[in-house]
């Protein structure tokens, strides 16, 4: 664990956390209505205990693998509030909020929906990420390619998506533990 802490300050410091994703020049910021209509690919949670399609809403219409190579469909996060939380495995900053997104899954669990999606790294060191920072009661997927960081115009890490219980995108950016803390109240009161 010292080792990977180690690696990911001196990563932080001579990288940054602030890595770019390639997005579209002039991208107008996401919104629900600017997400695709629809994404039916397959997904590893029963038929049965996902909404029918057209009840779930298009910022939750998107599937992913998990890190361990499952299919995953974020269409079981519809209904209740969500955090989309992007990080990176090599990136101190993610590192230091692991422990929140920890806790807040504890404190909130059944009442709230968080969903970690990891890029910008390897599998493996996404892999020694969660198990040294102990986040692995959220479900991440491994987003190596980009493909959910680009479909929400993520450009950097540690960043989040906060989605309301109708669908709604209600804030996309970088949030402070105690900013995040706050956000999270707001979601479900």
């Amino acid at each position: 664990m010292r080792r990977l802490l180690a690696l990911l300050f001196v990563a932080g410091l001579t990288a940054g956390c602030a890595a770019p994703v390639a997005t579209t020049p002039g991208a107008a910021p996401i919104t629900p209505a600017s997400l695709p209509a629809t994404d039916r690919s397959p997904a590893a949670q029963d038929a049965a205990e996902l909404p029918a399609p057209e009840d779930v809403p298009r910022s939750l219409q998107f599937t992913g693998t998990t890190l361990d190579g499952a299919a995953y469909n974020a269409a079981a996060l519809a209904g209740k509030p969500a955090i989309l939380w992007f990080w990176a495995p090599w990136c101190a900053t993610c590192a230091g909020e692991a422990q929140s997104i920890a806790d807040l899954a504890d404190e909130y669990k059944g009442q709230i929906g968080i969903l970690g999606i990891a890029g910008l790294g390897k599998n493996s060191e996404m892999h020694e990420f969660v198990s040294d920072l102990d986040v692995d009661a959220v479900p991440h997927l491994d987003d190596e390619a980009g493909k959910i960081w680009k479909r929400f115009k993520i450009t950097q890490q540690s960043w989040y998506v906060f989605i309301d219980r109708t669908g709604k995108v209600v804030r996309i950016g970088y949030l402070d533990d105690l900013q995040l803390t706050e956000q999270v109240k707001t979601l479900v009161a």
